[in-house]
C-alpha cells in the first residue's frame, strides 16, 4: 500500500515537471498525521519518493495494481490524496482535473464520492481567491498590485489607523484601531510574503 501511494502521488505532483515543497508536505503529511510514521519513517518515505521520481514505472500499471489490490476505500483515500496534490496550486489547469476525475473512473469511484471530493476543493480554491481579494480591498490597492504600492498604502493606512492617534478619544476608539490595524497587518503580511518579499 505505501509504496504504490507514494509512486502513484510522486508520479501525479511530477505532472508539470517538478515537486514543490507544498507537494512534497501533502505527501509526507498524510503518513505522519494519519498513519503516526516516526521520524526514522518518514525520512524512508522521503527516500522511496527520490525512487520514486527516477522510475519510469507508467501511471496507469501503478493505478492499476493500486486497483486491483484495495478495495474501496484505500481507492478513496487515494484520490482523496490526489486532489490534495493537485490543489496545493493557487489554480489547478483544467487538464490535471480531468486526470484526477479519470482515475477516479478508472478505480471506480462512484460519481457521488468523486464529485464530493472534487467540490470540496474546488470550494477551498474559490474562498482563498475571495480573501485574496479582500485583502487588497482592505489595503485599498486593485488586486496584482506591485509591492512597493501595496507596501505604500499599508505605511498610509498604519498612519491613519495606529491607536495612538485615536488614544485621546477615548477607549473605544482605540479598541476599533486596534481591530483595525490587526486587519491592515494580515492583509499586508499575507501580500508580502505572496510578492515573494517574506
Amino acid at each position: 500500500f505505501v509504496h504504490l501511494l507514494i509512486n502513484i502521488l510522486t508520479r501525479i505532483a511530477q505532472i508539470d515537471g517538478t515537486i514543490t515543497r507544498e507537494e512534497t508536505t501533502i505527501i509526507v503529511g498524510f503518513f505522519r498525521d494519519h498513519l503516526r510514521y516516526s521520524t526514522s519513517q518518514l525520512h524512508w518515505v522521503r527516500e522511496q519518493m527520490k525512487q520514486a521520481r527516477r522510475s519510469e514505472t507508467d501511471l496507469q500499471l501503478l493505478l492499476n495494481e493500486f486497483k486491483e489490490r484495495f478495495a474501496y476505500e484505500p481507492r478513496l483515500i487515494l484520490l482523496e490524496l490526489i486532489y490534495q496534490v493537485l490543489f496545493t496550486k493557487p489554480v489547478v489547469p483544467e487538464p490535471e482535473l480531468r486526470l484526477a476525475r479519470e482515475i477516479g473512473g478508472f478505480l471506480a469511484i462512484s460519481a457521488y464520492d468523486q464529485q464530493r471530493i472534487e467540490s470540496r476543493y474546488t470550494m477551498r480554491q474559490r474562498q482563498a481567491a475571495t480573501r485574496e481579494e479582500d485583502y487588497y480591498q482592505v489595503l485599498g490597492v486593485e488586486p496584482g498590485a506591485g509591492f512597493d504600492r501595496i507596501k505604500a498604502a499599508y505605511r498610509q493606512l498604519s498612519q491613519q489607523y495606529h491607536p495612538d492617534k485615536v488614544a485621546h478619544l477615548g477607549e473605544e476608539f482605540r479598541k476599533v484601531a486596534e481591530e483595525k490595524m490587526k486587519e491592515i497587518n494580515q492583509a499586508y503580511h499575507h501580500l508580502k510574503k505572496n510578492s515573494g518579499q517574506a
